[in-house]
């Protein structure tokens, strides 16, 4: 059975002791964690041992910054690197697994005016892999994982795919980088998803997941039992982390999740 997981942000309470007490009892293993930019994920660090202390399980990160490694302007990208390699380093401190990220987030759209981006894909692609090689070496340091997220075409010109994703991890030859899947970005980019889960296997470290229309699972029209069917095919002993807008009563579309996915097939 895949473990569930649940991003702190959906969760009731005011602390993490709270949020976790409210996530076993709907059913989930573990909360993901949110790191904002600015090196306020650091700033909590002290909060973060005492939840670590207190017993609450936080095996992975979802960063959420307005720029990332891939940032077309080099002081953004700079300071994109450094902020997640403070990320990467305070996950080793809490016993985190690893930290999960975007290239880019809204920086640029082939799919829409004005279609052709600042830097060509040569570029695009020296940027990429020089910000993964110098992102996966520290995680390796620090015993951690980064985890590369495909995002769809309309909030990111440069990964979409999970081979696009495998194809610069290949490259790059390090194990602290891995792929970290999103259902409802791969719903819009893959032909097949299950099939692309298969293709990727060696490659897939961590799995974000919510309905085709970004609501939780259960919400919208995606194949799970194919979906999750695809990551048992493939042994994947990770967590399921909910990360997706709430239809209906917050409260009960959260609490609902965990055993949504099991009848699915999680």
């Amino acid at each position: 059975m895949l473990k569930s997981a649940c991003q702190e942000q959906l969760l009731p309470g005011d602390t993490l002791q709270k949020k976790w007490a409210f996530a076993q009892d709907a059913g989930y293993d573990a909360i993901e964690l949110r790191s904002a930019g600015d090196f306020r994920f650091r700033d909590r660090l002290p909060e973060l041992k005492q939840a670590h202390a207190d017993g609450v399980v936080m095996p992975t990160v979802c960063v959420e910054m307005l720029h990332f490694f891939a940032a077309f302007d080099d002081d953004l990208r700079r300071d994109a690197l450094e902020q997640l390699k403070s990320q990467l380093s305070v996950a080793a401190e809490i016993g985190a697994l690893g930290v999960q990220t975007p290239a880019s987030y809204g920086m640029f759209s082939r799919r829409l005016p004005p279609f052709e981006p600042p830097r060509t894909e040569e570029q695009d692609r020296e940027v990429l892999l020089a910000g993964l090689s110098e992102l996966g070496e520290h995680a390796r340091r620090e015993g951690v994982t980064l985890y590369l997220e495909p995002l769809n075409r309309y909030e990111d010109h440069m990964v979409n795919r999970l081979d696009q994703a495998a194809e610069l991890i290949r490259t790059v030859g390090l194990d602290s980088v891995r792929i970290g899947i999103d259902s409802y970005h791969m719903n819009i980019e893959e032909a097949d998803p299950a099939a692309s889960i298969l293709a990727a296997a060696p490659y897939i470290g961590h799995a974000q997941v919510s309905d085709s229309n970004r609501f939780q699972p259960g919400a919208g029209h995606l194949d799970w039992p194919a979906w999750l069917g695809a990551l048992h095919s493939i042994g994947y002993e990770g967590y399921l982390a909910v990360e997706c807008r709430l239809t209906g009563d917050p409260v009960a579309a959260v609490r609902s999740i965990p055993a949504f996915l099991r009848r699915s097939g999680a």
